[in-house]
């Protein structure tokens, strides 16, 4: 039986012009994952990860902080959806950037309504695929492990990617998924126990790595 370690990437540029990079801090806690895996022995046998930046940049460092030097296979299917797709679909009109307690709180409720009408098949954000197809980036990523691999394999991805991973295998609804979704942290671990038939999930949102008091500050959520 194999284990997959599905990692949320460090915390990346809320509110910036550019989401796909890594903030200094989002450096840091890729690292000091590495750093974490490597003292508790970890061996992948593999790594996918997204093609988004942010992914790059979160295995680059694990990498370094682990002592790897395994080249990622670069699944698409892994990338997150859309999120400025998925509120301009039903919100139009301007928004002021999340950066007060008031836009950022309306800019996840307008995302989890986009969400829920997008999973739902009622809302098709310009650019996204449906949500079926979505799915099916996700679960083929996950077939290819069972298929593929007998040993640990390490995943690299986005919180929508991840709680699609698990809604899949728990048969979760839509809102449930989106649930689980906002709750994502980043450098955040979820594991999976596989075999040739199926997973299992063992662990969610783990965040061994930032335990202590000298790791709070380093708790981030987006």
């Amino acid at each position: 039986m194999g284990k997959l370690y599905l990692v949320r990437h460090g915390q990346a540029s809320f509110g910036a012009a550019d989401y796909d990079n890594l903030s200094e801090l989002g450096h840091r806690q890729s690292v000091r994952l590495g750093e974490y895996l490597a003292a508790k022995g970890a061996r992948f046998d593999a790594v996918l990860t997204g093609t988004l930046k942010r992914h790059a940049q979160t295995y680059a460092g694990i990498a370094h902080g682990a002592g790897m030097d395994l080249q990622p296979a670069l699944w698409p299917g892994l990338n997150e959806y859309d999120a400025e797709a998925v509120i301009t679909a039903i919100h139009p009109g301007p928004l002021a950037p999340p950066n007060t307690p008031e836009s950022y709180k309306l800019h996840f409720r307008l995302l989890r309504d986009g969400l829920t009408q997008w999973m739902n098949g009622v809302l098709s954000p310009k650019g996204m695929p449906s949500y079926d197809d979505f799915v099916h980036g996700v679960t083929s990523a996950l077939d290819h492990v069972r298929k593929q691999h007998t040993g640990d394999v390490l995943l690299v991805s986005s919180g929508g990617p991840i709680s699609t991973a698990i809604g899949h295998i728990l048969g979760t609804v839509p809102e449930k998924t989106i649930e689980l979704n906002l709750q994502i942290r980043n450098s955040a671990v979820t594991e999976f126990l596989f075999t040739p038939k199926r997973h299992l999930l063992l662990s969610f949102n783990a965040l061994a790595h930032l335990d202590g008091a000298e790791y709070a500050p380093w708790i981030t959520y987006s």
